[in-house]
């Protein structure tokens, strides 16, 4: 799958669920990237702005999407890595803030 028909398939995806791309369509597909990166070196896509262990079931909390983007996104407008973004900030009823990272820091490597 190009990046593309990733943008496309995950934008279907999770619009459905209250998750839109970030408006920087250029970081959108630089993580985007890194997704299919992981994906290839891990075979999940592991969120690009953690580090994976490389272990499936270690990592599952944070495969994109990741279990912290309902929380994040409610409280702070965005996903730790940007790369979704509330309904809320998509129709700039809300200014994103910076994400504190949620993992706990025995999964942390």
């Amino acid at each position: 799958m190009n990046l593309e028909q990733l943008y496309d398939t995950l934008k279907k995806s999770q619009e459905k669920k209250g998750a839109f791309f970030n408006k920087d369509k250029d970081l959108v597909f630089e993580l985007l990237e890194s997704l299919q990166l992981n994906k290839e070196r891990y075979g999940y896509m592991a969120c690009p702005c953690r580090l994976a262990s490389g272990d499936r079931e270690h990592d599952k909390d944070i495969i994109c999407p990741c279990e912290y983007r309902e929380a994040d996104m409610a409280e702070f407008g965005t996903c730790y890595c940007g790369l979704y973004v509330s309904e809320k900030v998509k129709n700039l009823e809300m200014e994103p803030t910076y994400v504190p990272e949620r993992r706990p820091a025995e999964k942390i490597l």
